[in-house]
């Protein structure tokens, strides 16, 4: 089965007090959407596309520094994930077959986690498989509310749990793998009917639910893989996990 890769990377980070986009905030003095690119290779996907965003001439100038072809799309809003997907629409109509969906600043998603993740989403013929971790502090995250059967159910949002749901320790990494022509067929009905006004990839979920498709979540056995920065300090803490983990 042919697989792909669409990596977001469009992010300003503004609390990084960096000119730079944030992915290309420095984990062990490489980019940490370098990190990203080098597990899904790892993992056996070659087609690549990059969604940037903000000053996109870094991204651009440094995925031409692989060597093996790396596209790029460019979201001139930032609209949310499902916002940022949608550009790289044309992309996944000519690369059929299976799309990894990952956030180009969680430097820590391995390629192990990428492989086992499409193991279970292939064998299980899901249309959707969100890749989880379970943390022993979830605050802030996305919580995995599962069915009986183990499939998902939702993804409740911190703000939006109630008291039962805050007790679930699984959480969401942003990471995703889509069935690309099931991804196209709800990607356009996300909406940005929220106070945000922004459109969410986690509602192409809830899209391909209601038309009774089979959503799968796995569970990483690397609980760093959901980790990200958003200000200088999380970045040295980022940078301390990995020379503490021997990560490389």
């Amino acid at each position: 089965m042919n697989k792909s890769a669409v990596i977001l990377a469009g992010g300003e980070g503004k609390r990084m007090k960096s000119d730079k986009p944030k992915p290309m905030s420095e984990v062990l003095g490489k980019p940490m959407l370098g990190w990203v690119i080098d597990s899904v290779r790892k993992a056996g996907v070659e087609n690549i596309c990059v969604v940037t965003g903000y000053h996109k001439e870094y991204i651009e100038d440094y995925v031409k520094t692989f060597d093996f072809p790396i596209e790029t799309v460019f979201q001139s809003e930032r609209l949310g994930t499902g916002h940022a997907v949608m550009m790289a629409k044309d992309f996944l109509k000519k690369n059929s077959g299976d799309v990894v969906i990952l956030c180009g600043d969680a430097p820590f998603m391995d390629c192990k986690t990428v492989s086992d993740s499409y193991k279970l989403h292939d064998e299980k013929g899901a249309y959707a498989t969100v890749i989880t971790a379970k943390l022993e502090n979830p605050s802030g995250y996305g919580r995995i509310v599962r069915n009986d059967d183990g499939t998902l159910n939702s993804i409740v949002e911190q703000k939006d749990a109630d008291e039962e749901t805050l007790k679930i320790n699984e959480v969401n990494s942003g990471g995703y793998w889509f069935d690309s022509i099931g991804l196209l067929s709800v990607l356009d009905k996300i909406t940005s009917n929220n106070n945000a006004k922004e459109y969410y990839l986690p509602d192409a979920l809830s899209l391909l639910l209601s038309d009774g498709k089979t959503i799968e979540a796995y569970i990483s056995e690397n609980e760093d893989a959901v980790l990200g920065a958003n200000d200088p300090q999380q970045l040295e803490e980022l940078n301390n996990l990995a020379i503490k983990k021997g990560y490389k």
